[in-house]
């Protein structure tokens, strides 16, 4: 695809419009070869952690070897202030600080839970990640669609669900949103919260939501589509295949790769080579962006503008959300092979502790006695739901057998804004050679 020719206001922007990463303006003479590309990513943190994870050898008392890891660089950096949202109000960050505190305080309750012995298999969290779930999921419209992943549960609140539905769904209780068929997070609402069930194969997801823009916009509708993956799950096949057909086909997929440093034991630098996953965009000839992702006014930005692209009919955009996830894989993982001192860094960094500090110190937008009342009403009702959970009773065993198989008048799957519209052909049907020799 050849260039177009660069007006003085270009001068100050990469090609697809954004400033370039170092904030400088890059110019150029002009070339004869009209097919050269160049590309940038804008990175809108206001911190770039310089900090390296390594292999070490050592001997244990027995004599054999074991592999433990070392982190280097700056590790007493400074916490970054929140930079200011070019879109949120007061009202606006305020409810988003009320999700994520939800969001903490849910997942501890959940904790507390499995410790008594009421969950039914593991639990995943999302500790450090708050900020990324609550204000992505925040910034879509009621007609967008979302996929959560096992650590999005603050995205769910946001879209309606309680408290009580996910602490009922780990306990299999009967009224959980699986009717106790399921002990995790795999259930959706495809009709009233137009949510897509997580998908335990990692990267899944992604085809799967770009079909639902494909979908809505078959029935003529532009709607953004969102969905996460970490920086583990993004290295499958069908993340590639997924991204790949969203931008060949201009959908509007909105796809946050949280960049949590590891997956499950495996740090990044043993994952993939670019320094940053959002460059990986550049390849599918779509927008990347580079976000800190324990700020919840980057992330909601960010989020807001892919939205945006997707409903003017624009494609999908790429969103790497820069933070690290706090505990293990799952609960069953104590994360044993984290060096503390990265565990020490990014707690400074958390993102509730930082948001609240940013509407209670910065911009005064709560009192010290508003917010401790917000806090104190939040808990009052993770205690009314965890009350609500617990107090549910199990499934009866003769209800297993209902929900397996969809049969006649079960449900009635409908488009969801109109009938798509389909040109009938006046010829008959042509038979080609192929369908001559199977013949």
């Amino acid at each position: 695809m050849a260039t177009s020719k660069k007006t003085k206001s270009d001068a100050k922007h990469g090609s697809n419009g954004h400033r370039w990463r170092n904030g400088s303006a890059q110019t150029s003479k002009p070339v004869a070869n009209s097919d050269l590309r160049s590309y940038s990513i804008p990175d809108y943190r206001l911190e770039h952690p310089d900090l390296t994870v390594r292999q070490a050898i050592e001997k244990g008392k027995d004599g054999a070897e074991h592999v433990r890891y070392e982190v280097e660089g700056n590790l007493n950096a400074p916490v970054p202030p929140i930079r200011d949202s070019k879109y949120l109000d007061k009202k606006q960050c305020i409810e988003i600080y009320r999700y994520m505190l939800l969001n903490r305080k849910m997942e501890i309750g959940l904790e507390n839970l499995y410790k008594q012995g009421k969950v039914v298999g593991g639990v995943y969290f999302g500790l450090g990640q708050e900020a990324c779930s609550c204000a992505s999921a925040y910034a879509l419209d009621k007609d967008d669609w979302f996929a959560p992943m096992i650590r999005n549960q603050g995205a769910l609140l946001v879209r309606g669900f309680g408290a009580s539905d996910m602490m009922m769904q780990y306990m299999a209780k009967a009224d959980s949103p699986t009717k106790g068929r399921d002990g995790t997070s795999h259930f959706g609402d495809i009709e009233k919260r137009n949510m897509v069930s997580p998908i335990s194969m990692l990267g899944d997801l992604i085809p799967v939501l770009s079909g639902v823009a494909l979908g809505a916009r078959l029935q003529g509708r532009n709607i953004a589509a969102l969905t996460w993956i970490g920086d583990g799950g993004q290295s499958t096949g069908v993340t590639y295949e997924g991204i790949n057909f969203a931008a060949v086909q201009n959908l509007g997929l909105v796809l946050f790769v949280e960049s949590n440093l590891w997956a499950y034991s495996t740090p990044s630098e043993m994952q993939y080579r670019v320094k940053d996953l959002a460059e990986r965009a550049i390849g599918y000839g779509i927008p990347g962006v580079i976000v800190d992702g324990t700020d919840a006014c980057q992330v909601y930005d960010a989020a807001r503008d892919a939205v945006e692209r997707a409903h003017r009919g624009e494609g999908p955009t790429l969103i790497e959300a820069k933070m690290m996830r706090m505990k293990g894989h799952a609960i069953h993982d104590a994360a044993a092979y984290v060096p503390k001192p990265m565990f020490e860094f990014w707690k400074k960094r958390d993102p509730i502790a930082r948001f609240e500090n940013y509407l209670v110190k910065e911009k005064k937008w709560l009192t010290p006695k508003e917010n401790a009342e917000l806090i104190s009403d939040v808990e009052r009702v993770i205690e009314e739901e965890r009350e609500i959970a617990v107090n549910f009773p199990m499934p009866t065993p003769e209800s297993a057998e209902g929900g397996v198989f969809c049969e006649d008048g079960c449900h009635e799957i409908k488009p969801k804004y109109s009938i798509p519209k389909v040109k009938k052909g006046t010829g008959g049907f042509k038979q080609t050679e192929a369908a001559v020799h199977l013949k």
